[in-house]
């Protein structure tokens, strides 16, 4: 069985290496992801969409200041760079169930 830290490590490394394919890869097909803003976005398809344009801009990266594992979840404190003037600070929530995060909350 693959470990949730793994996935969301594999996740996080090819999301610092704009690479769209592997990326989309460590997601389940009907992955949800909760905005903080209230906006959701459904399926590994949408997920590539819509990532597709800032990875070929190779304008994002996310450093992770704290992590904690919890059965299924893995939560980041992570310090995302390249999507807005100044570094914004969040907290991301991932599940991960049968070696594919199929849920992701954004926190904050």
């Amino acid at each position: 069985m693959t470990e949730p830290r793994d996935v969301v490590e594999r996740q996080l490394a090819a999301y610092n290496g704009h690479d769209i394919d592997a990326f989309a890869a460590t997601y389940a097909e009907d992955v949800t992801v909760r905005r903080s803003d209230g906006s959701r976005l459904r399926g590994r398809q949408a997920l590539r969409d819509k990532y597709a344009a800032q990875f070929a801009e190779g304008r994002c990266r996310a450093e992770i200041v704290g992590r904690l594992v919890e059965g299924d979840w893995v939560v980041d404190h992570e310090i995302a760079h390249g999507l807005a003037d100044e570094p914004v600070r969040v907290l991301v929530a991932y599940r991960v169930r049968e070696g594919l995060i199929d849920r992701v909350d954004f926190l904050g």
